[in-house]
């Protein structure tokens, strides 16, 4: 072979090497991450100390790497992650991702037997001499830390996907409307459990009765299953016996059948709670858990596979400003923080909302993101939404799949429909509960509106 010819041979070979390393490089995978995030014995839950694990936490979640920067869905099985606890995950997860932290969404299945993460609500409270009642930020600090390991781990571990899936189904007997309205037009709260016979016998009121399955695929083989309800988690709660709750039990009993990594998220679940369907019972835990996993197993069973490109995978995202309440008011929140006639969990509310009165006057704003895949829309959005707000984002794409996980940025609680805060009665936007105002419902709308687009 003449020199000639030879470097002619080398450099077509280097050529197809080269475009070969670039099409595995653009081709998209996933990669699936999961930590223990149970608490250490003695540490603070939402309301109690930690005295049992009677079923084990987890942060998890997958890493979807295509021809853009990488993008992270992370969810853990604690009661909420907020202010500068959302910045310090999402900040220590996209270093460890390669990416930025807007393309980074990390939620929280809202289990009450739980822990919380926020360094501001904790900066607070050590201010009042209150440090370390609520929240454990070594604790909340190694499991941030072990995530980001993970991430990293789940990158070079990550598969190629040809195709995505998804099926839905029905939940029957978990879900109902925590608002019910008398003849007068006054809201009576239906709590997450109750034995009173007249909520019992209420109706389910508006809820979303449909449980989403997406799947990511490589030809035949399973790689992650993502899993979306919306519900409050709680069957009961307050003795300290940590547990991921019977949407965990679901998710971890389907994971365990099917083989596949599981991870749920939580939809718009403000005012939906499993109260029409809950006694509070240790058994009815199981049963709330049964009914959740059986709509797990019949939407994986309605599964259809599409297949997946670089071009049909797109992450939106925009930034934005929730308007503060008029009733977060920063003298009367540090009023109660001083009020001996208050418990813990009373002070711990104030210095949540005086948490998010800093952040807000501060300028900080919550990030509204959704990931493309196809016709698939998987949609993140803050805090205790109300489930009109899904059901609103499911009207703007009629034609596709829109699945929403709330529970992301925790700090300004519940977040109710503009009408809701002008009714009477409700827990949900009474005194201090909700950090926002009416003006909200547009803000959120149009924000949810755009990053469907």
């Amino acid at each position: 072979m003449s020199h000639h010819i030879f470097f002619r041979f080398s450099k077509c070979l280097l050529l197809l090497i080269c475009f070969s390393v670039t099409a595995f490089s653009q081709k998209i995978r996933v990669g699936v991450f999961e930590v223990n995030a149970s608490p250490p014995i003695g540490s603070p839950v939402a309301y109690a100390v930690t005295r049992s694990i009677t079923d084990s936490l987890s942060a998890r979640g997958i890493v979807v790497l295509s021809a853009d920067k990488p993008v992270v869905l992370c969810v853990v099985d604690w009661i909420g992650i907020s202010n500068e606890g959302q910045d310090r995950w999402r900040r220590q997860v996209a270093a460890a991702a390669g990416t930025t932290i807007d393309r980074v969404s990390i939620h929280t299945l809202h289990q009450h037997d739980a822990p919380r993460c926020d360094f501001t609500i904790e900066r607070i409270m050590e201010e009042y001499g209150l440090g370390g009642r609520s929240i454990d930020n070594t604790f909340t600090t190694d499991v941030i830390q072990r995530t980001a390991a993970a991430v990293k781990k789940a990158i070079s571990n990550a598969q190629v996907v040809t195709a995505v899936g998804w099926g839905q189904a029905k939940v029957d007997s978990v879900a109902s409307n925590r608002r019910i309205m008398d003849a007068d037009g006054n809201i009576t709260t239906r709590w997450s459990s109750t034995k009173d016979s007249a909520m019992r016998a209420a109706p389910e009121g508006l809820i979303d009765p449909w449980l989403k399955c997406i799947s990511f695929w490589n030809g035949n083989k399973a790689i992650a299953l993502l899993t979306y309800y919306t519900t409050h988690p709680q069957s009961y709660y307050g003795t300290g016996d940590v547990t991921c709750e019977f949407v965990g039990i679901a998710r971890n009993a389907i994971e365990k059948q099917l083989g596949i990594p599981s991870i749920h998220f939580n939809g718009a679940s403000g005012n939906i709670a499993a109260g029409k369907y809950n006694d509070g019972s240790a058994p009815q835990r199981i049963v709330l858990a049964r009914h959740v996993e059986e709509g797990m197993k019949k939407a994986w069973l309605n599964t259809k596979k599409y297949p997946l490109r670089n071009a049909s995978v797109a992450w939106s995202n925009v930034e934005v400003a929730l308007p503060l309440g008029a009733n977060i008011i920063e003298a009367d929140l540090r009023h109660r923080m001083t009020n001996d006639s208050l418990n813990i969990h009373e002070k711990f509310r104030a210095a949540e909302k005086l948490a998010w009165y800093q952040r807000s006057t501060e300028g900080h704003k919550v990030n509204i993101s959704s990931l493309k895949l196809g016709n698939i829309w998987l949609l993140n959005i803050p805090g205790e939404a109300f489930v009109e707000y899904q059901l609103a984002a499911q009207k703007m794409r009629p034609q596709d799949v829109v699945c929403t996980a709330a529970y992301e940025e925790y700090g300004p609680g519940y977040i109710g429909t503009k009408a809701s805060y002008f009714q009477k009665g409700g827990y949900e936007t009474s005194d201090i509960v909700s950090g926002v105002s009416p003006d909200a419902e547009s803000v959120l709308l149009n924000a949810i509106r755009t990053v469907l687009k």
